[in-house]
């Protein structure tokens, strides 16, 4: 079989969380390029209608669906509305996600909690929920966690305080691992991508800190993510071309991590 029909999504369901701005946009637009029909979700309905309009005139079919993932309650409501309008979830891309930046002694118990809610909770929810519904019955599927360098080294070169975040992504990893194997058996992919440093809202109090020009020279290609860097990947874990790979967590930092 050629790559080009390993990597063809045509016919398939994507559901990208997190999926208005940032990563998630990004992986949502090389999805529809490979021909999914993809629902994103957010809190935010004015960022959604952006997103889709955007995805939209680049071709992609997309369907936007209003949720806050950090509400757990919402999220079997949310996959039912995405089932009842597209069909069952074919690939599942947990994308939604939070930081909160403060020293250990000062971390205040709610910002812990939110973080771990939406990076770790959330994530549980959502695939636990799709995979009943969706990929276990019908036995294939692709799940795509989006963990962090962060979760591989502990730390982040610029020592920013983030300990839920870094905490959270590290548990997303093992939990890739987990799954993987409990999976395998259903025909279900299960990887994660561990984003070095791209610049989004999210990161943007870094930036402030120490300056994009200081962010770039940490990585040996002394540059910072950018918005085509995560499409590579995220083609291959979404589609039949990682067939005999799963479990597995793929750095995309500009070889950061190899130092």
């Amino acid at each position: 079989m050629s790559l080009t029909a390993l990597q063809d999504l045509s016919g398939r369901v994507a559901l990208v969380t997190g999926g208005s701005r940032g990563l998630g946009l990004q992986m949502a637009e090389v999805l529809g390029e490979l021909g999914a029909r993809v629902a994103i979700t957010a809190r935010k309905q004015h960022e959604l209608e952006a997103a889709t309009a955007h995805l939209k005139a680049l071709g992609v079919e997309a369907t936007p669906f209003v949720c806050d993932m950090g509400d757990l309650a919402a999220i079997p409501g949310m996959v039912e509305q995405v089932t009842s309008a597209l069909g069952p979830i074919d690939i599942l891309v947990n994308n939604a996600g939070t930081s909160w930046g403060a020293p250990t002694i000062e971390h205040s118990l709610e910002g812990w909690q939110k973080v771990i809610t939406l990076n770790l909770t959330a994530v549980f929810a959502v695939t636990q929920e799709v995979g009943r519904r969706c990929m276990v019955p019908r036995r294939s599927g692709k799940v795509i966690n989006i963990a962090s360098i962060q979760g591989l080294t502990g730390t982040y070169p610029e020592g920013m305080p983030t300990l839920a975040y870094n905490a959270s992504k590290g548990a997303v990893v093992n939990m890739t691992r987990t799954l993987a194997v409990e999976w395998a058996p259903f025909g279900i992919n299960v990887n994660a991508i561990a984003p070095g440093y791209f610049p989004t809202k999210m990161t943007a109090p870094i930036d402030a800190a120490i300056g994009g020009d200081k962010t770039a020279a940490m990585a040996p290609m002394n540059r910072v993510g950018g918005p085509e860097d995560l499409k590579g990947v995220t083609a291959l874990f979404a589609s039949d071309a990682c067939a005999f790979i799963t479990g597995q967590t793929l750095a995309v930092d500009g070889g950061l991590t190899a130092m």
